[in-house]
């Protein structure tokens, strides 16, 4: 039976992408995460838990979900010195992967990039010994995300935004990314053409933009401002003028894409997965308080970290090569993160 890897399986992307996996195909799935920003899987797997182990806890009748509870480090430190690792401190029979998701990052929102620059520093050695264990063992194919921060930030401001296209990152002329998050994802994009290229890895880079579900942690700008709205806050607080805008899309387009995506390519070719629309936090703020039915005041906080002004992409590339178009329109998926912070609240 093929079986997959999903590092940061517990966080927002790894998790529906484990989900998904375990819905839409018969290959076991191991899924790591240190729970630092993750859910433990017991409140979102639904699923028996069937076996437990050390860190290793098995779900599901057909035993298809192993998550194992640890630093995905430690696990390739150990994998990269011996490869039967699983097999001796689990009892897997765990060889090879066939596809391998590394959604393991230290991750946030703008709080977390502008406030603690040096600890978002670690996804350099995160994506370090990943890499070190692709190249050394050569799964079917392998998923590396970057993220739009890795675009220059002079092409974001004010009175310079810019549609951003895929050939905007030259590695041979270089912008400054967005803070250590950026540069670190600029960094894997890097060494993820080295794979390809070098070593003959299945490689494919995905630059998400701001991607948001009815499942993802308060501490994230939509489902947080759905959760206020519900609330009927009033006045609404935004971060700075609320007229800094991103490109928002639904995390089942981006599992959509990516998926596909790896099909197709293989070079480690990066590419935008968004809507290509801008959205301001303050047509954002309009949305969902129509949604609760009242128009509040509307309270700048000038003094929050921001970010850059105009984050949004160009999807030219891969609607012409790849065919592909979003299908769940903002106004659709902010409805379901509204209808889910009802039952939050």
């Amino acid at each position: 039976m093929a079986i997959h890897l999903v590092t940061g399986g517990c966080g927002f992307v790894g998790r529906n992408m484990v989900n998904r996996l375990y819905r839409d195909t018969s290959a076991r799935i191991l899924f790591i995460d240190d729970l630092s920003v993750g859910t433990h899987p017991d409140t979102w797997i639904g699923q028996p838990l069937n076996f437990e182990h050390k860190e290793l806890r098995i779900y599901g009748p057909d035993e298809r979900l192993l998550f194992l509870h640890t630093d995905l480090r430690d696990v390739l430190r150990e994998l990269n010195k011996d490869s039967q690792y699983f097999q001796k401190r689990y009892g897997l029979n765990v060889a090879l992967f066939d596809d391998i998701f590394h959604f393991a990052a230290i991750v946030g929102g703008r709080s977390k990039i502008d406030g603690d620059p040096m600890l978002v520093a670690q996804d350099l050695s995160i994506d370090a010994e990943m890499f070190l264990y692709v190249c050394r063992n050569k799964p079917r194919r392998f998923l590396y995300p970057s993220s739009s921060a890795a675009y220059p930030i002079d092409l974001q401001t004010e009175s310079h935004a810019l549609q951003l296209k895929e050939s905007d990152i030259d590695f041979k002329k270089m912008g400054e990314p967005d803070m250590t998050y950026g540069w670190s994802k600029l960094t894997g994009e890097y060494l993820a053409k080295i794979a390809a290229g070098f070593y003959g890895v299945h490689v494919t880079c995905i630059r998400p933009f701001s991607g948001y579900g009815e499942d993802q942690d308060l501490s994230y700008p939509v489902p947080a401002i759905a959760a206020r709205a519900a609330r009927k806050e009033n006045p609404f607080e935004v971060w700075g003028t609320g007229k800094q805008g991103r490109d928002f899309v639904h995390i089942d387009d981006v599992l959509d894409l990516t998926l596909l995506a790896m099909d197709k390519i293989s070079d480690g070719r990066a590419i935008n997965i968004g809507m290509g629309r801008l959205t301001s936090f303050l047509e954002l703020i309009q949305v969902f308080t129509g949604f609760a039915g009242y128009k509040p005041t509307i309270k700048p906080l000038l003094d929050k970290p921001v970010g850059v002004h105009s984050r949004y992409c160009d999807m030219t590339w891969v609607e012409e090569n790849l065919g592909w178009k979003a299908k769940i329109s903002i106004e659709e998926g902010m409805r379901r993160v509204y209808e889910a912070a009802l039952k939050r609240i």
